[in-house]
């Protein structure tokens, strides 16, 4: 959500603190406190520009061809789901054309993106201009090359498909920042609620066959909690119940199913999924029992929105949308991959973590709040570290909007207006150019002198180091769920000495199953 003057300050206030880093660098450090702004400035317009702008680096022409028309998106889409898979899809032909900037095409392909073109960005240098809406267009871009039918969203374009320029991305926006102003008191205690839960499942069904899966518990107790503490409703006392976690899965299918491998055959998975769009006929039920929960449950926001004078129906789509997809997918795919870098990372970093988050909120009056999370380094540059090595939304997509010069580290690029560009944000935040051990999951990466690199975790549709806002298309929740991603890592710890586990694939992220849960000792 980047600030401006004047501005409201807005959801999660933090104390600015600094302290040394344990064992590490002596220097004072203090990583941002979280913070969000809504700005009163109008959107940024286009900018037009006459010719590209000048650079140091020599000028190359963009290397890579998109192949014969029809047969060469086709041939790409088997290259990137199965044949070669997504990360050496990207690999080879960094490889093959020696550079980071070239071009390709990206699913689905044929029938359902009518141009899979791209020019592909995968360097930490070349990636970042993704976000600079005076240079790209975000319209109708937030799943790629295809966007999904608007019957899947009661037949609104909702704001992540909004570019800035448009006057209803600044209203919808506003109503997300007004949600979390409101409801920010609620959760801290929500989640601690809904993730003891959690806990007390694990523990049970380890006790009764040995192991757990993290994720089932995990979309129950997400949801759960996205409910009760930005509605103040409790799901299971609703006509919802606790379905809601299954009905948003099968809700985001039909939306993302052009371009997610889902574990059938090849032939059938490729010629139906990939290739042909999911009629929304079949899910507008279960849909719109998910839309009659969030309208009885959203009352406050949606008497919001009529001032702000935006539809209470166009409202509540878009926050479903924001909760459903955005926040609930975003716990989905985050949180199991979080716990399998920490998890594999070992008891060392376990017992740091613990003796870290106990200290800090015991020194807090045995309270977590914010500023015991302040006094917590470690345990947050753990969390950054997560996002960097793996982030939640992988893929990012902009249309330039005028001729203009891309710089990777070695050369520079002419693009011309209208050219889709595409980044890979693993690239970008695994960059060895930017990051030392870049492949590694380093827990201290962001303590001391590191905290530097910030700017480089993308994460959230923008840098680290800035605020999301009604000009930019940064996540409205950046904020948001870099606390519950803190507060899984604290309520883990608090209770916990360390845990083992087990790690798979899903269509999603990783699937993690919990094997052991050792109780805290000290």
């Amino acid at each position: 959500m980047a600030s401006s003057s004047p501005s409201l300050q807005l959801q999660f206030p933090l104390t600015r603190r600094t302290a040394p880093s344990s064992n590490r660098s002596t220097r004072p450090f203090s990583l941002r406190p979280i913070r969000a702004s809504v700005s009163e400035r109008p959107p940024i317009p286009a900018v037009s520009v006459a010719a590209p702008e000048p650079t140091q680096l020599p000028i190359r022409k963009v290397p890579g061809d998109y192949g014969i028309p029809f047969i060469g998106p086709i041939k790409d889409r088997l290259d990137y789901f199965y044949n070669q898979g997504r990360d050496e899809y990207f690999k080879s032909r960094i490889q093959k054309y020696q550079s980071t900037v070239f071009r390709a095409n990206m699913p689905p392909g044929p029938f359902i993106a009518p141009n899979p073109n791209v020019v592909a960005l995968l360097d930490g240098k070349s990636f970042p201009v993704l976000f600079d809406v005076t240079k790209v267009e975000k319209k109708d871009l937030f799943t790629g090359t295809f966007m999904p039918s608007t019957e899947l969203t009661g037949g609104y374009r909702v704001l992540s498909y909004l570019d800035p320029s448009e006057p209803k991305h600044a209203l919808l926006k506003r109503l997300m920042f007004f949600l979390l102003k409101s409801r920010r008191e609620k959760v801290i205690p929500e989640f601690h609620s809904s993730y003891t839960d959690l806990f007390q499942n694990l523990e049970k069904e380890i006790a009764a066959k040995g192991k757990a899966s993290f994720g089932d518990a995990n979309d129950q107790a997400a949801f759960n909690f996205l409910a009760r503490s930005l509605y103040g409703s409790n799901p299971a006392d609703t006509p919802l119940g606790l379905d809601g976690p299954k009905i948003v899965q099968k809700w985001v299918l039909f939306q993302l199913s052009p371009i997610l491998i889902l574990g059938l055959p090849k032939l059938i998975e490729d010629s139906v999924f990939h290739t042909f769009r999911l009629p929304p006929s079949l899910v507008k039920k279960d849909y719109n029992k998910l839309y009659d929960f969030f309208y009885q449950s959203a009352g406050f926001v949606l008497d919001e929105s009529d001032r702000l004078g935006v539809p209470r129906d166009e409202a509540c789509h878009n926050l479903l949308f924001a909760t459903c997809f955005n926040s609930f997918g975003g716990m989905k795919i985050f949180f199991p991959n979080m716990l399998k870098w920490i998890g594999r990372a070992g008891i060392k970093l376990h017992t740091q973590l613990a003796q870290e988050i106990r200290s800090a909120v015991r020194s807090n009056g045995n309270q977590v709040t914010m500023a015991a999370m302040e006094n917590m380094p470690l345990m947050k540059s753990t969390v950054y570290e997560a996002f960097r090595i793996e982030p939640p939304v992988p893929l990012q997509f902009g249309r330039a909007k005028h001729d203009l010069v891309i710089e990777s580290h070695d050369n520079s690029f002419e693009i011309k207006q209208g050219e889709l560009l595409f980044g890979y944000q693993p690239f970008a935040t695994k960059d060895p150019k930017i990051f030392d051990r870049s492949e590694e999951f380093v827990a201290d990466r962001f303590l001391g002198e590191g905290e530097r690199l910030l700017k480089h975790v993308l994460w959230s549709n923008g840098p680290e180091t800035e605020t999301p806002s009604i000009g930019n298309k940064q996540c409205a929740g950046k904020d948001f769920v870099t606390l519950v991603s803190r507060l899984l890592v604290v309520e883990l710890f608090l209770r916990y000495d360390s845990f083992d586990i087990e790690v798979g694939t899903s269509p999603l992220g990783s699937s993690v199953t919990v094997t052991s849960l050792k109780r805290a000792s000290f």
